[in-house]
């Protein structure tokens, strides 16, 4: 097994576990914006895995796909915090 498809297979192994505790954090909150980072945490994995994914098929097309996931869940998360600093539903008040 080349070094390659070993780190790749390691990759995969490590985001998903690391998808697996965010998502625990994502139902378990307690607040609005835990939540809303879990959810930047998940889209950030998404795109390690999309990365990952074309690092082990050599198909650079998906990296343009990374991007705009990338930057998609920056502008949500820009918009939220916006939403927040203009006196937004919190629950953790």
């Amino acid at each position: 097994m080349p070094i390659l498809d070993w780190a790749v297979n390691a990759t995969f192994v490590i985001l998903s576990l690391a998808l697996v505790i965010i998502f625990i954090r994502l139902l378990k909150g307690p607040s609005l914006p835990d939540r809303v980072v879990a959810l930047e945490l998940i889209a950030s994995l998404t795109v390690g895995f999309i990365a990952t994914h074309a690092v082990a098929t050599g198909a650079a097309n998906f990296l343009d796909v990374a991007v705009v996931l990338a930057l998609t869940a920056f502008l949500a998360a820009v918009g939220f915090a916006r939403y927040l600093e203009k006196g937004g539903y919190r629950s953790d008040e």
